[in-house]
């Protein structure tokens, strides 16, 4: 089976379709999670499971989706947003995640936040 100019063609429009949509759900889920974040407080020295356990599903699915759309080039942009947001704890595993080939389909941080959640990991008590 061999693959000529039309099939490949459409492969890439597929793909390219794919990518808008996800980058086109990604604003829409980071404006989203911006308004959550703002009822939130979270510590200047959070670790990485302790933001996990404050931040709303919201902010690490459009994370993943930036990741799925940008590929590579996600990296600098979630380094940036995450630094905006104070969510600091994040910005180096997403930055290296999205520098990890063949994990963009892959929802790492989304699974992240469902694993720390799932596995009570690092359980948030109420500080002074």
């Amino acid at each position: 089976m061999t693959l000529d100019w039309e099939a490949l063609q459409s492969i890439f429009m597929a793909l390219a379709a794919v990518f808008l949509a996800a980058f086109v759900l990604f604003l829409l889920m980071i404006a989203y999670a911006v308004r959550q974040l703002r009822q939130i407080e979270i510590p200047a020295d959070a670790g990485f499971v302790e933001t996990l356990q404050l931040v709303p599903l919201s902010l690490v699915v459009a994370i993943d989706l930036l990741d799925l759309s940008l590929d590579f080039l996600a990296a600098p942009v979630a380094w940036v947003l995450l630094d905006r947001l104070g969510l600091k704890a994040l910005r180096g595993v997403s930055t290296v995640e999205a520098f990890i080939p063949a994990t963009q389909l892959i929802p790492t941080m989304t699974l992240t936040w469902l694993g720390v959640r799932l596995l009570r990991l690092g359980i948030v008590e109420k500080r002074p």
